[in-house]
This record gives C-alpha cells, sequence and structure tokens, in this order.
C-alpha cells in the first residue's frame, strides 16, 4: 500500500489468469482457437490471437472456477466487470485447500456496490470506474494454494469480463489470510443491533467495512453506534464508536456544511460515502446509501475472537433516540491465521435481492 519497495528487485514471478489463460502459465495466453472462443464470432475475419475469448458465460446455478494457482504467491489484483444482478454471482475463495471459503460475498457487495447501480469509488484497496469496472488490491497471500470461484444464482446465463494478477513467491511467516464475509438483515428487528461480523476465530485484524444502507423511514438514521467485541468481550465491547457518520470518516449526518439541504458524497483513500441514492417521486421511494471503511492505516487488532455490531438509531419527537428497522447488508474484510471457521449460510437468492 505504499511505494516504499517500488523501485526493489525481488524474487517474484508474475502471472496472470483470465479467460485468455485460464491457467496462468508462462507463454500460454491468447492461445484459444477459433472454434474454442466466446468472442470467435467478432474474430473470425482475423483468427487465433485476436481476443477469441476474453470473458466466460456463466449458465444458470452453474459455479466456474476463475482462478486455481499451485504453491505460495500473493493475488495483487483482481478486474471484473460483470453482466446481471450483482447480488446474484457469489464470489468464494479458499486458501491452502481449505474447505471452507474464507471470502464469500456477492461480487457488487464485494466491490462495495451493493445497490447493483454503478458509484465511482477512487480507494486504496476497491476502485470502481467507468462502466462497471471493478477492481480490489487487498494483498492475498497464500502458501500452498488459492481457488477463486464465481456462481450464478440467476436464471439467466451471466457475462463475465475478469483478470486475476498474482505473484509465485515464498510468503513470510507473519502473513495472514485474507477474508470476507457478506450478511444482510432486512428488516433489522426494533431494538435489535445488526451483526457485522461474528465466529471469528483465531488471530488477526480487521481492516475493512462495507454497508449498503437502506432508509425505511423518513428522518435521520445515522446516530447508531459500532461496536468491536475482541478477545473475550461480552456485553460491552473494546472498541465504542460513536455515531454511524463518524465511524465512516463523516460527520454531522454527510450534509452540505454550506446549505444544510442535502447529502454530500465523497470517496478518499481511506472511507468513503461513496453513494448516495435519492428518491423519487414513484417507485423509488427511499434513500440508499453505500459506505466504506478501511482500516489501512489503524487496523484493529485480535488474538482470539471478534465480533463486530453497529445500531440503526435515528431521532423520535421528544429528542429522544429512535431504534430503525431498516434493510442493512455489509461485508466484513479482515486477515487471520487458518482455519477459516464456517460462514453462516448465504441467504436464498429471494432474500438476497435488492428490493
Amino acid at each position: 500500500m505504499n511505494m516504499d519497495r517500488l523501485s526493489a528487485l525481488e524474487k517474484k514471478v508474475t502471472r496472470s489468469i483470465s479467460p485468455e489463460n485460464f491457467s496462468g502459465a508462462k507463454g500460454k495466453g491468447g492461445m484459444c482457437e477459433l472454434k474454442d472462443g466466446n468472442a470467435q464470432k467478432a474474430a473470425r475475419d482475423l483468427g487465433r490471437g485476436w481476443k477469441v475469448n476474453p470473458y466466460i458465460i456463466l449458465q444458470p446455478g452453474e459455479t466456474f472456477t476463475i482462478a486455481r494457482i499451485e504453491g505460495s504467491g500473493i493475488i495483487n489484483h483482481i478486474w471484473l466487470t460483470p453482466t446481471g444482478r450483482w447480488r446474484n454471482t457469489i464470489l468464494r475463495m479458499y486458501w491452502d485447500g481449505q474447505k471452507n471459503p474464507s471470502v464469500e460475498t456477492p461480487i457488487g457487495d464485494f466491490f462495495a456496490m451493493g445497490w447493483n447501480e454503478y458509484a465511482q469509488l477512487s480507494s486504496l484497496a476497491v476502485c470502481v470506474n467507468p462502466g462497471s469496472a471493478f477492481n480490489c488490491y487487498w494483498p492475498m497471500p497464500f502458501r500452498k494454494s488459492a481457488e477463486l470461484t464465481l456462481t450464478n444464482l440467476a436464471e439467466e446465463p451471466v457475462v463475465m469480463y475478469y483478470q486475476v494478477d498474482y505473484c509465485l513467491c515464498e510468503v513470510a511467516d507473519d502473513e495472514a489470510y485474507f477474508h470476507a464475509q457478506f450478511r444482510r438483515t432486512n428488516p433489522l428487528p426494533y431494538k435489535e443491533d445488526y451483526t457485522i461480523l461474528e465466529g471469528v476465530k483465531g488471530k488477526g485484524k480487521y481492516v475493512g467495512t462495507y454497508i449498503a444502507w437502506g432508509v425505511n423511514n423518513r428522518g435521520w438514521w445515522g446516530e447508531g453506534e459500532i461496536k468491536f467485541f475482541m478477545d473475550g468481550d461480552k456485553k460491552f465491547p473494546t472498541i465504542c464508536g460513536t455515531g454511524t457518520e463518524d465511524y465512516f470518516c463523516g460527520s454531522y449526518n454527510f450534509e452540505d456544511p454550506k446549505t444544510h439541504a442535502n447529502y454530500v458524497a465523497f470517496t478518499t483513500p481511506y472511507a468513503g460515502l461513496h453513494q448516495v441514492i435519492t428518491p423519487d417521486k414513484l417507485y423509488a421511494s427511499q434513500f440508499r446509501f453505500g459506505m466504506y471503511r478501511w482500516h489501512i492505516t489503524d487496523p484493529i487488532y485480535f488474538e482470539k475472537d471478534l465480533r463486530i455490531t453497529i445500531q440503526a438509531l435515528g431521532w423520535r419527537e421528544g429528542g429522544r433516540y429512535l431504534p430503525l428497522q431498516d434493510d442493512l447488508a455489509s461485508v466484513a474484510y479482515w486477515y487471520q491465521t487458518l482455519p477459516t471457521a464456517p460462514f453462516p449460510a448465504l441467504p436464498d437468492k429471494d432474500y438476497l435481492e435488492v428490493i
């Protein structure tokens, strides 16, 4: 995440996996025969070597392994540009032959695009660029193997362009494994905290939060505190924030300080309110927000376990807090030692749906 060692010559070998080189092997890119390529019609006048197979087509219900890497190394960059509804394509990652995935999340939410609508995002860990280019720069080390899969939950085929850039190299003893977990609750039960993450066992550090927040009332929604329970904390956390907008590095309702009349979207290297979906006068009747907070310079270290919750709070008459029943979906990002504890089962397609 810095340029201090950019000029150093290291003992690493660069490789890249895409539909033009499924194995990432040296000298094996762009070899697809015309008759086998998904873009054979477009390349029919040019033939082999001329962008014959730049994408895959995921059939309904299909799981496709987009990357399988043997040996030790580190994934440095993932680029995806999908079609269809982004909640219907599930990304999973497995490290060192584990049965349980260390990453399991819809692709849109993983790249901080939970509402199936494009919003430009510029940060150190994730960039989303025109027209729907999803980029991830979280470092992902592995010691024995890495496997990345996509599953299409939709009833229609999905076209997927992708590229996984990585290095084959030795991995230092103190390197932990990348994890990401999705959750969604709609609506949040009255007077209940929303759980961003729980069940984590092992030693590690927490590095990021993305939340897609759908407001189900007409007022301000961000008074709630985020809480980090670690290493045996029970009723009370070790870290307790002061408000939702404060945690995401904003303040005072994310409002325009000059007019006090509207939200101000922002995107920075470490945090942002990058998406503000404004209601219209017919069907899109509610505000929806996308927010991220990357703990790159201030990771949250834990030795044994970690649980994270956030409250949904507004205001009611008499200057009292109002527990909200909003639509919350999140992705938690962290590094930890293996093994990965089993994640809660993903909701079914209908519960995942953006509605």
